[in-house]
C-alpha cells in the first residue's frame, strides 16, 4: 500500500465536493485499508493520531465509514486479506481480568462487612472496659504460667 496518506477531514471535503473519483478497499493482514483516488492522485486514508495508514478490522465498519462520508460505490481487493490475523489475543488479558474480578469481589465483600458492622444493633462495649477485661485475662494467664514453671 502507498505511504502517502490523506486525513479524514481532507477526504470528507473532497467527497462533499465530488472530487473523489474512486475508493479502493485493500485487504491485508490485520484488516482493510482504503485507497482514495482524486484527480490523478491516489492516497491511503490515515489514522487520526498516528498518521499511519488506517486499518479497519471489520469490513462492516469500513463500509459504514465510507457511506458516512458519502462514498457508496467502491471496489475491493481481498488478495492479501488474512482473516486469521484478525484474532488478536493478549495472554496478559486473562490474568489482568482475573485480578480485576478478584479485586472487585474483595471490595464488595469488604463493603458488606463494614455495612454489617454499622447495621449491628447489639450494644457496643467501651474500649476502656475491653482493655481492662483483657488485661485481667493476660494477668491471670501470666500467673498460671509462672505457677506451672515452679
Amino acid at each position: 500500500m502507498t505511504t502517502e496518506t490523506i486525513d479524514h477531514t481532507t477526504f470528507t471535503k473532497l467527497a462533499e465536493a465530488g472530487a473523489v473519483r474512486s475508493a479502493h478497499i485493500v485487504g491485508q493482514p490485520g484488516g482493510w485499508g482504503i485507497l482514495v483516488k482524486y484527480g490523478m492522485t491516489e492516497r491511503a486514508l490515515a489514522a487520526q493520531r498516528s498518521q499511519q495508514v488506517r486499518i479497519f478490522r471489520k469490513f462492516e465498519t469500513l463500509v459504514g465509514y465510507l457511506k458516512g462520508v458519502g462514498i457508496v460505490r467502491f471496489d475491493v481487493d481481498a488478495v492479501n486479506f488474512d482473516a486469521d490475523s484478525l484474532t488478536r489475543t493478549r495472554p496478559d488479558t486473562t490474568a489482568t481480568l482475573k485480578k480485576a474480578h478478584a479485586a472487585a469481589a474483595y471490595d464488595k465483600w469488604l463493603k458488606e462487612e463494614v455495612q454489617e458492622a454499622i447495621d449491628d444493633t447489639r450494644p457496643s462495649i467501651p474500649n476502656d472496659e475491653v482493655k481492662n477485661h483483657f488485661a485481667g485475662k493476660r494477668e491471670a494467664l501470666r500467673k498460671r504460667i509462672a505457677a506451672d514453671k515452679t
